[in-house]
């Protein structure tokens, strides 16, 4: 049964399952040097994305189209051939507690010229089941709860187990792009106005935070406005949430929240401010879901947690619902954001036909390195790992390309910017030559087992998902990877895998005794990672590439030859 997911929507994608086993998932963003978020606005993806898997469109048993905002229904206008068409998709969330795995089946999906049948759930229902057919507990058969919190909702609990699932409440009436909003409004992405929504806002703050301390007096501004105007027997609020469906006036309420707890905070820190407002989304997550899971107690089974949306990227909020001790364990795919939602559309079709069994995969399932002409004025050889740890002992930062592209926004060693986190100014530079703001950290890749020497907790994090703490004594031996408040975002990978940055990580270690590297995306601003050694050479900033045991090295301008040509790199 091969079964093909598709997001048409930001953060669009093509993922096929087949028989329980995740083949690929292509975003959009890491085809081409697309921009982030990239739609797939051309049916032809689907088509191209299958041709690269020796596919065609026939091959495929069931497509599925991941929903989208409506309160009914979702439409969608994209191209196919020359010209466009409309398709009809599931809402945003399901319409009621069962239905979570009610489809809408539409026809005229147009893929190399030929019509196809598809089904489509709605846009939670993926989230949902990409969390938990992912997860340790779909292995071992145990249910868990599962929270999803995405943009434009509420964070919404389910329940699930092997035979189904079902909305069990919502938490509370803030949706989650309160925080990217909280950005808009406080520090440094203010905005005049309240349009030009920026998407990467939201994980730019977790960082920003740290310039700023927590303030009771300011969290009990915002616990006031909250209970006015979202949460409370008022007017403001029964209004608010009366348009629980309706994303755009949900967002204008939550720019109303901010306007008025900015004339109440004109005096206060910008960072001081966000800070706080941080925190008071924090304890009210933990205290909300803690009421809850009592609430809910009757539920047999071990308690566990599954955690997705887009807010499932805050290591922060992660990492105190699983210090919280409301649940046995806590499980984050690396994608709970929509870049797993063609993950997710596909996992629901498999759920209906074989309930919530456990998906086979891997993170490495993106796309492959794409071969590609060369520009001059780069020099090709062999090299061993050896060799590489020793460029990068020399402080020399080195893009690392290997294998297939890891799913989900963060890079996770298979298209990486690696470089020594032994020099302090070593986050500056990266940070410089990818044009981000110098208050952004840079993550260490660690050796799994060397991980709780050198951060609390250090426990397994393989998708950068936790927050850990950098201890003190390991401060000034790593300062490029510990961030303002002492956290880093950990990543760590076994010294048993099969990944050549685990091979990369050994070598490192026995020369410097240290078991860890920065590790940052390989990619333009604004960019998905680079899809070949050839873009990364384009860009220039690096003067080191190593692609599958090639390393290239830029020729500085004093050396170059009017002879030197272009390479190509197969």
């Amino acid at each position: 049964m091969r079964i093909c997911g598709i997001k048409l929507t930001h953060d669009g994608a093509v993922a096929l399952v087949e028989d329980g086993q995740l083949v690929f998932c292509l975003e959009q963003e890491k085809r081409d040097n697309n921009r982030r978020y990239q739609a797939i606005d051309h049916l032809e993806s689907v088509v191209s994305a299958l041709a690269e898997h020796g596919l065609d469109p026939r091959d495929v048993d069931q497509f599925v189209i991941d929903g989208w905002d409506g309160d009914l229904e979702s439409q969608f206008q994209v191209l196919s051939g020359a010209g466009p068409i409309t398709l009809k998709g599931a809402p945003y969330v399901e319409r009621h507690a069962e239905g979570l795995l009610t489809s809408l089946d539409g026809s005229g999906l147009m893929l190399g010229g030929r019509l196809f049948s598809y089904r489509s759930y709605p846009h939670v229902t993926g989230h949902v089941t990409s969390a938990y057919c992912t997860s340790p507990f779909a292995k071992t058969e145990q249910p868990a709860f599962c929270l999803v919190w995405d943009g434009c909702i509420f964070p919404r609990l389910y329940y699930v187990e092997r035979r189904g699932a079902r909305f069990l409440e919502c938490l509370f009436p803030v949706i989650g792009h309160v925080y990217a909003a909280a950005g808009h409004h406080f520090g440094p992405y203010k905005r005049a106005g309240r349009g030009d929504w920026d998407l990467g806002v939201a994980g730019k703050l977790m960082a920003y935070i740290a310039l700023g301390s927590v303030d009771e007096d300011i969290v009990a501004v915002f616990q006031e406005l909250y209970q006015e105007r979202f949460a409370g027997d008022t007017e403001l609020a029964s209004h608010y949430r009366a348009d629980i469906n309706s994303a755009e006036p949900l967002l204008a309420r939550v720019h109303d929240f901010f306007e008025a707890s900015a004339l109440r905070l004109r005096d206060q820190a910008p960072e001081d401010v966000l800070a706080s407002f941080h925190h008071f989304l924090e304890r009210l997550l933990v205290s909300e879901m803690a009421t809850a899971v009592e609430r809910h107690a009757h539920l047999s089974g071990a308690r566990n947690l599954c955690i997705a949306g887009g807010c499932g990227l805050n290591i922060k909020w992660n990492s105190a619902l699983r210090e919280a001790g409301l649940f046995d364990a806590v499980w984050v795919p690396p994608f709970p954001n929509d870049s797993g939602s063609a993950i997710g559309a596909a996992c629901s079709a498999m759920v209906v036909q074989d309930g919530f069994v456990p998906l086979d995969w891997s993170v490495y399932s993106g796309p492959a390195l794409l071969d590609g002409q060369l520009p001059s004025g780069w020099n090709s050889e062999p090299c061993s790992m050896r060799k590489l740890a020793s460029i990068l002992a020399s402080n020399k930062p080195v893009i690392f390309l290997t294998g297939r592209a890891e799913l989900g926004p963060r890079a996770l060693g298979g298209r990486s910017i690696l470089a020594a986190a032994t020099s302090p100014e070593m986050k500056d530079y990266l940070n410089d030559v990818k044009l981000r703001e110098h208050f952004r950290p840079v993550a260490p890749i660690c050796l799994e087992d060397r991980a709780p020497e050198i951060f609390s907790p250090g426990t397994p994090d393989p998708y950068m998902l936790f927050d850990h703490q950098t201890r003190a004594e390991w401060r000034d031996k790593v300062p490029a990877v510990v961030h303002l408040d002492g956290s880093a975002r950990l990543q760590t990978i076994s010294r048993t895998s099969e990944h050549k940055v685990a091979e990369l990580l050994i070598e490192y270690e026995k020369l410097t005794g240290i078991p860890l590297l920065c590790n940052t995306s390989a990619n333009h601003h604004g960019r998905g990672f680079f899809p070949g050694a050839a873009a990364a050479c384009r860009w220039g900033q690096i003067e080191h590439i190593w692609s599958d045991g090639v390393l290239l090295t830029k020729i500085p301008e004093t050396e170059l030859s009017p002879v030197d040509g272009a390479l190509t790199l197969v």
